[in-house]
């Protein structure tokens, strides 16, 4: 028998291996003239079974966590294998039972956060000191999503156990385009193995997964004909000019000065009422502060003066020091200099933690405190539920990672990427689409006053706006971190899926 020669592109996955080519045992089935054998598609890592109380009712559920392997429409034979954690309600009628796609952000984050934090039924214990002491406890999680829903919780490519297969470029996947459809085609595929294109179908996303779900439920629609019945989006960043502080972009000064004023009145022991301010503060930045900043060099003297003063009086920061910044004062600017005296800094995805930097005279922060507080409890917590489900592997699970940079804005260049057009579309196509968003006071990463300016700019009739419900709450980025605002994200939560599923009408 002549010998074959052995084709480059095929490539066969050993469950749990990191998916390495087998080119010898490869040669050898093909020289004797068998087949070889098919990739595999599906990894089982672990799995288990358990069950959560909520409100005096106790919950059932089965979990496992699996690798599917996912491959790129235009790019050959791309590969790569998608972590996934799936919590299933034993027993229940497909149908009839919810199915929710989670989804974190970064882009390089992966899914622990809302999986551990916020719906999963299992989350870490934090405690209201807002730093826990190590070790760290992983308990019931009686607001748990899973009471209104089954639960997918999904890492991105080159986040997680998630990594393109073995001798191929993770660069493929690493982008706004090539995200979407990635995630699209994993949402199609679980959908298709569960059997569950009956169910009502829901999206959640966190900070750059709200830009994910966004894209994502559009390419849904429009690709594999999914129709969705809510979109949770968490810490919006739909619109990422809202975000960017850079020069001949005024928009993002004006919509984060209510969450600066907050952290001001947090730190410096304000009087009053916290939302009493954010209202005036909210006046002020659209009736006139916003207004200024436009007039540019055309701002007479005592108008400018008048605004320093105030945003003086709002954000606890001298009147010299902010006209010295042209009445723009940065994230990064504040962050430093609202605590200055202390030589402390403020944190960036919560204003109500502090942090110490060497240098107290620096313009950037070292490190985010209210990040750095949490890496730790979450780290700990996804290591501790994955072993006791069984799973044993030695590649490092990325809570985070710069690995997926440079990230492709394709879309997006020469200005900030705004996925406000997809999500306008598909709540046009989609006439009972219903959308859940939650803001929190203290998240200077996402100002909830940005979230309400993208919503204010979709361009949408009245019908179709009074479909959004946006919610804000007393802490920060994570604002499931803080208890008491969990409880009133799970009750907001319960009342969107009941509204979402008809039981309110």
């Amino acid at each position: 028998m002549s010998e074959k020669p052995v084709d480059p592109t095929v490539v066969v996955v050993l469950p749990g291996g990191g998916g390495e080519p087998l080119a010898k045992a490869l040669e050898a089935q093909l020289k004797a003239g068998a087949p070889p054998a098919p990739p595999v598609t599906h990894e089982l890592w672990g799995e288990g079974e358990g069950q959560v109380t909520v409100g005096g009712a106790v919950l059932p559920y089965k979990v496992k966590v699996e690798g599917l392997v996912l491959r790129h429409e235009d790019e050959g034979h791309a590969q790569v294998r998608v972590s996934v954690t799936t919590y299933l309600r034993p027993g229940a009628a497909p149908g009839a039972r919810p199915i929710t796609f989670c989804f974190n952000g970064g882009p390089g984050s992966s899914s622990v956060w809302l999986h551990l934090g916020a719906f999963g039924p299992r989350r870490v214990l934090l405690t209201p000191e807002l730093s826990p002491r190590p070790p760290f406890v992983l308990s019931d999680n009686a607001h748990t999503l899973f009471e209104e829903s089954d639960l997918v919780f999904v890492d991105p490519p080159s986040t997680g156990w998630s990594r393109a297969q073995a001798g191929q470029d993770a660069k493929t996947w690493h982008g706004v385009t090539a995200d979407v459809e990635a995630m699209s085609e994993l949402i199609r595929l679980v959908l298709t193995r569960e059997g569950r294109w009956a169910s009502p179908i829901f999206l959640a996303g966190e900070s750059y997964g709200t830009t994910r779900v966004a894209g994502i439920a559009l390419r849904l629609h429009e690709r594999f004909g999914v129709s969705l019945s809510g979109l949770v989006l968490i810490s919006c960043a739909i619109d990422i000019g809202t975000l960017e502080f850079h020069p001949g972009n005024d928009l993002p000064y004006v919509v984060i000065l209510p969450t600066l004023a907050a952290t001001a009145w947090y730190h410096l022991g304000r009087e009053g009422d916290l939302n009493e301010l954010l209202a005036e503060v909210e006046e002020f930045a659209l009736e006139d502060y916003g207004p200024a900043l436009m007039k540019g060099a055309r701002l007479p003297a005592d108008e400018r003066r008048v605004i320093a003063e105030r945003l003086s009086l709002f954000l606890g920061l001298s009147r010299e020091y902010i006209e010295r910044c042209d009445l723009r004062v940065s994230l990064e600017r504040f962050i430093k200099e609202l605590l200055r005296d202390r030589r402390r800094t403020v944190g960036r995805l919560d204003g109500r933690f502090v942090g110490a930097d060497r240098d107290g005279g620096g313009e950037i922060s070292e490190y985010d405190p209210s990040f750095s507080s949490i890496l730790g409890p979450f780290t700990a917590a996804l290591h501790q539920h994955m072993h006791s489900l069984g799973v044993r592997r030695d590649d490092e699970y990325r809570i985070i990672t710069e690995k997926v940079n440079p990230w492709r804005w394709d879309g997006a260049e020469n200005r900030a990427l705004n996925m406000s057009e997809a999500l306008r579309k598909v709540m046009v196509q989609q006439p009972h689409l219903q959308v859940f968003a939650a803001s929190g006071l203290f998240d200077l990463a996402t100002p909830y006053m940005a979230t309400d300016y993208t919503f204010d700019h979709l361009v949408l009739d009245g019908s179709v706006q009074s479909r959004i419900q946006h919610e804000r709450y007393p802490a920060g980025h994570m604002m499931y971190v803080h208890e008491p605002s969990l409880v009133q994200l799970k009750s907001h939560l319960s009342g969107f899926y009941a509204r979402c599923l008809g039981a309110e009408e």
